[in-house]
């Protein structure tokens, strides 16, 4: 009896020590990233997670399009969260899409797209049209150049904070002005998009939006025939690509009446840091 007892207070050891050794290690499993997206629109949970009184699962994007209304069983959703799928969700942590270019920061699943707005190594789109390079600020810096060699110099005017520049826009053959700071190793887009009622200018600066080099307004202008249109303090907003849509906000409209039927103005820019 006793040989039995000492076997069984073994095994009740040996038993606890495994068990520890679970506990104090992370243990590593395979997990089907599908199962983490919602079912309604196929995109990647975020929180918050809600669920019906069934179980069945809604982001919180798609409640409101189904009137809270549960498409497999009918019941209501959008009312409770699915705490578990939360918890399964910030346990999750997946590389930086920009991994290969040498961010080394985990995400939470789900956030990457967030990420990928604000990570400094994420890549910008050259706005020369018909260019398809796109690379890292620095990398699309450089890549200018090989546009001026090209001799398509129209899409480069080089230019210093706080100073006037004047800009020639033709509608004609380009939207579109490159402002190169040569001292500060900036990028600036003056982008014009033609609409019915007038043309839309917009100026951007062409980094991520974590690019710590500070906040910047604008001053811009332009006359036509003794006419003059002005902005002052125009806020200017980072840009990785240039998008032909209407822009909502820290814009300057020229009106068609105001052209002419003019195909061509100049605009007068002065880009100023707003925290030196």
């Amino acid at each position: 009896m006793e040989c039995a007892s000492s076997d069984v207070n073994s095994l009740s050891n040996t038993h606890l020590q495994e068990t520890q050794q679970t506990e104090d290690k992370p243990r590593s499993t395979i997990l089907n990233l599908d199962l983490l997206d919602c079912p309604i629109c196929v995109e990647p949970f975020t929180i918050p997670i809600f669920q019906c009184d069934n179980g069945h699962l809604a982001c919180a994007s798609c409640c409101p399009k189904l009137m809270n209304k549960c498409p497999a069983c009918a019941l209501p959703i959008g009312n409770f969260r699915c705490r578990a799928m939360e918890n399964v969700l910030e346990s999750i942590s997946v590389p930086c899409p920009n991994a290969k270019l040498g961010c080394t920061k985990n995400i939470t699943y789900g956030t990457e797209s967030t990420h990928v707005k604000e990570c400094p190594l994420s890549l910008c789109m050259c706005p020369v049209p018909k260019c398809d390079y796109q690379g890292t600020y620095n990398d699309l810096y450089g890549h200018l150049d090989s546009h001026i060699l090209d001799n398509i110099g129209k899409y480069y005017f080089p230019f210093a904070l706080g100073k006037v520049l004047g800009v020639y826009v033709d509608l004609n053959e380009t939207a579109l002005t490159v402002m190169k700071g040569n001292k500060e190793g900036l990028l600036f887009a003056v982008h014009c998009v033609s609409k019915a009622n007038g043309v839309y200018v917009t100026v951007g600066y062409i980094a991520p939006c974590s690019m710590d080099v500070g906040e910047f307004s604008c001053d811009i202008s332009t006359t036509v025939e003794q006419r003059t249109i002005a902005f002052k303090s125009m806020k200017v907003k980072n840009i990785q690509k240039l998008s032909s849509k209407i822009p909502r906000e820290d814009f300057m409209l020229v009106p068609s009446y105001f052209m002419s039927g003019r195909r061509w103005f100049m605009l007068k820019i002065c880009v100023t840091k707003l925290n030196q």
